[in-house]
């Protein structure tokens, strides 16, 4: 099972670029979902990244195609209201793309656009969809049946989660305020990546 870090969009450039370092070697991805942030100071983050030898691989950016092409990264994020995934994939053929889904008809249409994997939620209650109802996780072994690409589980998730989304076959998971908005991201990082290393060794 993988693990995937979304940014917070709570830090400045500097302290957000700290964090990112402090844990990649802990996840799998990060994800760079930071609304508020000018296209100047996203750059200046990516450059502080690759100056401090951040395995660009790891990088998502989410939306921002143009500064993804920009930046010659490898993998980018599209959010349910994003730019059509299947004009991106056609222009962009390299580039991994994900995108945002809520429903199974999405997660089909998702793939049929080629997205490369989905991020499906909320799955649980969660501050950052205070007021939302959860989608729960009830749809997820139909998701499997029904398509071909990873499915990432998003929204509220503990590391006490990561054992049932394990037995529903997730592929992987997603977290934000968990890390990003930990006292140790470093820490909590290492916890859910421990509880997604320990699920994915008791089915071997």
């Amino acid at each position: 099972m993988e693990l995937i870090a979304i940014t917070d969009d709570q830090h400045s450039v500097e302290v957000l670029a700290t964090k990112i370092i402090q844990i990649i070697d802990a996840v799998d991805y990060v994800h760079i979902r930071e609304k508020s942030k000018t296209a100047i100071e996203l750059l200046s983050l990516l450059n502080l990244l690759k100056i401090n030898k951040v395995d660009m691989k790891k990088i998502v950016l989410n939306d921002r195609l143009d500064i993804a092409i920009f930046s010659n990264l490898s993998n980018i994020h599209l959010p349910g209201h994003g730019l059509p995934l299947v004009d991106v994939k056609e222009y962009f053929p390299n580039l991994r793309v994900g995108k945002s889904v809520h429903t199974l008809t999405e997660a089909i249409q998702a793939e049929n656009d080629k997205a490369d994997y989905i991020l499906y939620g909320h799955c649980f209650e969660t501050e950052c969809k205070n007021g939302l109802t959860p989608n729960g996780i009830e749809l997820i072994p139909e998701m499997k049946k029904t398509l071909t690409i990873p499915i990432y589980a998003v929204g509220g998730i503990l590391p006490d989660h990561i054992q049932v989304l394990k037995e529903n076959e997730i592929d992987g998971i997603a977290v934000m305020s968990g890390i990003f908005s930990a006292r140790n991201p470093l820490e909590a990082a290492l916890q859910y990546f421990e509880r997604c290393k320990f699920a994915y060794e008791q089915e071997i």
